[in-house]
Formats: C-alpha cells, sequence, structure tokens
C-alpha cells in the first residue's frame, strides 16, 4: 500500500557530468526515507549513478527519476530520454558491449543490483530510451507491483506540489486515485495530501462514497479535481470531478477516453456518477491530471503504447509534462490479468 502522505518524485536532469553525482546522492536519500535496510541505499546510489552516467554519454534531454514505489516497500529509480534510442537493448545489457570504449558494465551491473530491471528502446531520431530500476528488501518484491507506475512532479519553481496520487489493492480489485489541488503551491498541496488521507481512511468503499468523503474533508480547503479508478478482472470503473483523465491503451490503441464532471471536490460538488468500461486482455489504464497535455493521447507512437505501466508514466511525465503545472499520471494494470 502507499503512505497517506506521498511525497513528488524526485527529478535530476541530466545536462552535465557533474548530475551523475547529484543523482546518486538523491537516490541514496530517498533510499533511506524508505527505511532500506544495510547496504541497500548505497546500492540505489550505484543504480542511479549508472543510469545517469548512460544518459549524460549517449542520450539528449534525459532525466532522472527518483521516488518510493507507488505500491509496496522500496526505491524507484526511473530514466527516460529522447534519443536515439537503441537498436538492441538486450544486447545493451550484456556486460563488455560498449559504444564510447569504457568498460561496458554499466547496465549489465544495474540489471544484477536492482530487484527488477526493465528498459525500452524506440530505434531512431529523437525516438527516446526508458528505465526502470526497482529496489527492494529481499522477499518484500511482488509480481503484482510491476503492473503500476506514477510520477508526480510540481510546477517549476514551486516548493509544495498540488497533485498526489494513491494506488490500493484489495482481494477483490486495484484502485487508484489522482488529486489535483486548486491551483499551485502549499495551498494546493494541503487539499491534495487532505484527500489523499481520506482516500487510505477507507479505499474498498463504492467510489461515489469515497468522493463524496473527500467532499466533506476538503471543505475548509480550496477544493480539487480527483480521478478514481478501480479495475477488475476485465474491467474498471471510473468515477471523477474535475479534469483528471482516464485512459484505457492497449497495444493497438487508445480504446477510451473519459474526463471527470465540471466541478470541484470541497466546492459545491455534484453527485458523482460512475462510469464503467471493459478491459481487454493486456491493457493499461492511465489517470492523470491537466499537467500533462492530453494531446499525447490524439496519436500515440506503438513504441509508447506497449510500454509496461512504469515505463509508460515515465513516458508521459517526461515528454508531455507542462512545466507551468503540477502534473501526475498514474498507469496500472489489473492484478487480476497480470501473468
Amino acid at each position: 500500500m502507499t503512505r497517506p502522505f506521498t511525497v513528488p518524485t524526485a527529478q535530476v536532469r541530466v545536462d552535465h557530468h557533474s548530475a551523475v553525482h547529484l543523482a546518486a546522492e538523491t537516490a541514496r536519500a530517498v533510499a533511506r526515507e524508505c527505511e532500506l535496510p544495510g547496504a541497500l541505499p548505497d546500492q540505489a546510489a550505484v543504480i542511479a549513478s549508472e543510469l545517469a552516467t548512460n544518459l549524460d554519454k549517449h542520450a539528449s534531454d534525459g532525466t532522472l527519476y527518483v521516488q518510493p514505489l507507488p505500491l509496496g516497500h522500496g526505491v524507484e529509480i526511473l530514466a527516460a530520454d529522447r534519443g536515439p534510442g537503441m537498436h538492441d537493448p538486450e544486447r545493451c545489457l550484456a556486460d563488455g558491449y560498449t559504444t564510447s570504449g569504457t568498460l561496458g558494465v554499466g547496465l549489465g551491473a544495474v540489471k544484477r543490483m536492482a530487484t527488477h530491471f526493465t528498459m525500452r528502446s524506440a530505434d531512431g531520431t529523437d525516438a527516446g530510451t526508458w528505465a526502470c530500476a526497482r529496489l527492494t528488501a529481499p522477499g518484500e518484491q511482488r509480481p503484482e507491483w510491476r503492473g503500476v507506475g506514477a510520477i508526480c512532479l510540481p510546477a517549476e519553481g514551486e516548493e509544495g506540489c498540488g497533485d498526489a496520487r494513491g494506488i490500493v489493492d484489495t482481494d477483490a480489485a486495484r484502485t487508484a486515485v489522482v488529486l489535483d489541488g486548486l491551483g499551485h503551491g502549499r495551498a494546493a498541496e494541503e487539499a491534495a495530501q487532505a484527500a489523499l488521507r481520506t482516500f487510505h481512511t477507507d479505499p474498498d468503499r463504492p467510489l461515489p462514497e469515497v468522493l463524496t468523503r473527500m467532499n466533506r474533508a476538503l471543505r475548509h480547503t480550496r477544493g480539487a479535481a480527483v480521478g478514481l479508478l478501480r479495475l477488475h478482472a476485465d474491467r474498471a470503473d471510473y468515477c471523477g470531478i474535475g479534469n483528471i483523465r482516464a485512459l484505457a491503451l492497449t497495444p493497438g490503441g487508445v480504446e477510451h477516453r473519459l474526463t471527470g464532471q465540471p466541478g470541484i471536490v470541497g466546492w459545491g460538488m455534484p453527485t458523482p456518477r460512475v462510469h464503467g468500461f471493459p478491459l481487454s486482455q493486456g491493457a493499461t489504464a492511465v489517470l492523470h491530471s491537466d499537467g500533462i497535455d492530453a494531446r499525447w493521447a490524439l496519436d500515440p507512437p506503438p513504441s509508447v503504447l506497449r510500454l509496461p505501466p512504469s515505463l509508460l508514466s515515465a513516458a508521459l511525465a517526461h515528454g508531455h509534462r507542462r512545466v507551468r503545472d503540477d502534473a501526475t499520471v498514474l498507469a496500472a494494470r489489473s492484478p487480476l490479468r497480470l501473468p
């Protein structure tokens, strides 16, 4: 389960070699905040250093994203760039492979140290590569955690983040929420976190009841837009107020697009309604705030549609974020349909 309070994703832009050290220190600090035992924080630092070094040497517009796992207990380190991509990613993971005259052990070392590592690349000019390394204490990784990805970023120049996200698994379903406190800064953050605390008190309630409870909790705040998504084995339910978008993606394209009812949670909220839609085999459901440019879904490239949830969230945040707004994207598959 996620924490009742979530911190924004830490980001390190790798635009100079000095960013490699900053990436390592950021990953070590986040791992310690996650209370990973023993040498694991140092391993997180090594993973971040290797991924940042790879971005510095081979990529353009590269960024590292570091955060607690969206679901479960551990740290997640994501790398995203805009090209030129890898023709053969699996070969690049082999020890000894290099295109720059080095020892060629970086990505292979990352794969060995991480509890779970995945990487995808779209070959071509400005196509991009995405990687996700997850590190947990021994015995704490579960397969269903791989079916979730999320990124939450504050507007540039703001200390507080007015967006938040959460996800919870129960025996019957997976329930996710994306929240967007009105405006920016601390007041927006207070509204979003108040709604998130309410979500975590009883996330298994019917979705309209969850929204109604949030509406009461946010009456003395500036209010928020809220999107709730419940994933079952072969269908999903969406219930939202405000501009939180929900989509269902398959490798063939975007199958469903929904947005919340007009209104503000905490201020005269309308009676919430649930919209159900089928989930095809292998479909990924996406929730995102309006800090992600909605035009990404008009004609997404096949390379993005095929990404697993962890990499999909990084690709959308990295490629389609509006930097003047808080931005959150959450991608998930039903745990009842995961292999």
